[in-house]
């Protein structure tokens, strides 16, 4: 029986050994328990994600949706615009920054008052003044997510968030929109700023953001919450620091301390296991391939904490790629072909240090193995052990 235990035991480490990260994959996940429904991590500078859970699942934002007025507002409108508020927007249900029918108010305050204090008023004063409806302007809002920005599960009905049953997003989605509008340097003054005074006709106050990140999580730099019934708590944030910031959406949680608490969990974990990198390449050191190709001077990319790369070009079709060290594609990029070019083979390029001095030049096995293939080399290197330990025995037994 022990020779079998022995075996059984040695099956069981070859198979870690040959799949070193199945364990460590679900002990992330264990790891990671989140009240929302759907939630999305992703990477601010390059779009990868880096925690999904149901993130394709079609949900009701509520007024994260402000963050597409706002961002169309600042894009598209004139901000000194000076918009007259109607009897509708005076009398919109939900959280208001209490406009008046006829009160005239620069473009500019209403994005201000609907970012920062949720406005529903100002949502719908400045969609109608930009397209004469709500209507009207929910269509630029498709248009725009669709079109500009490449979401293709989104509808939104109405520019504030109030429940209408087919007014529903993704948490990829919005993760992807919040990514474009944080690009735009107002959008982002906006979102990010804790208080302001508001003086109006019908109300004079200090606004205060709405989003709590922004006072209780360091770096925090937006976006937006959101409530109705439907959809329970939703929130948008972003988080800077140092070289990475990170963007993370959560979707139907049962309470707002529920929300902020999943997203301090998703932030923890991101700037745990994650960091963007910025790697500048010398001209110097591409001079092999500056005759056949445009070579960026910096890449951009997402890793772990502090994992070892190689940049490789492949000269045969064009692609630059920059993989780590078990071969996990981390960047690729199709380099732009100068005229005339020779192309010959994929060969490895030495680089240099990146901004936290950890040098490129890593040395990397000359080869790579499959998963498959390694685990079937350990399993016999392991059968073979057995077999000599085994005749080894029975000679010591003559």
């Amino acid at each position: 029986m022990k020779p079998i235990i022995q075996t059984l035991f040695l099956f069981i480490l070859s198979f870690m050994m040959a799949f070193p990260n199945l364990a460590y994959a679900m002990e992330e996940d264990e790891a990671i328990s989140l009240h929302s429904e759907a939630a999305i991590l992703i990477d601010a500078a390059t779009g990868a994600v880096l925690f999904d859970k149901e993130s394709d699942r079609l949900m009701y934002p509520a007024s994260i949706t402000k963050i597409v007025t706002g961002i169309l507002a600042i894009e598209d409108g004139n901000l000194d615009d000076i918009v007259t508020v109607s009897e509708k927007a005076r009398n919109i249900d939900g959280t208001r920054v209490y406009l008046l029918e006829g009160e005239q108010v620069p473009l500019l305050k209403l994005v201000q008052g609907l970012l920062i204090n949720s406005g529903n008023d100002a949502a719908t004063a400045i969609a109608e003044h930009m397209d004469g409806s709500e209507a009207q302007f929910a269509e630029r809002m498709n248009r725009f997510v669709r079109e500009t920005i490449g979401v293709k599960n989104t509808t939104f009905q109405n520019p504030h968030g109030l429940f209408d049953e087919n007014h529903q997003t993704t948490a990829y989605d919005m993760a992807k929109i919040t990514q474009y509008a944080m690009k735009n340097s107002l959008f982002r003054s906006i979102v990010g700023t804790k208080e302001m005074e508001w003086i109006g006709e019908g109300w004079e106050t200090t606004l205060y953001n709405h989003n709590k990140l922004l006072w209780r999580y360091e770096g925090t730099t937006g976006v937006k919450n959101g409530f109705v019934n439907e959809s329970g708590n939703t929130l948008v944030a972003s988080v800077q620091r140092g070289e990475s910031e990170w963007i993370a959406v959560t979707l139907k949680a049962d309470s707002a301390e529920s929300a902020y608490s999943d997203m301090e969990t998703l932030f923890d974990y991101g700037f745990a296991q994650f960091e963007t990198r910025q790697v500048s390449l010398p001209p110097a050191l591409l001079e092999a391939y500056q005759d056949r190709f445009v070579i960026p001077q910096q890449l951009t990319f997402t890793s772990r904490k502090d994992e070892n790369f190689v940049i490789q070009i492949n000269e045969s079709s064009g692609q630059l790629v920059v993989s780590s060290l078990d071969g996990t594609t981390l960047y690729s990029e199709e380099l732009e072909t100068r005229e005339g070019a020779h192309v010959q083979s994929m060969k490895p390029i030495k680089s240099p240090d990146n901004s936290e001095g950890t040098s490129m030049e890593k040395k990397a096995t000359s080869f790579k193995l499959s998963a498959s293939t390694t685990f079937v080399l350990t399993i016999l290197i392991t059968f073979a052990f057995l077999i000599i330990r085994k005749r080894m025995k029975r000679k010591n037994a003559l």
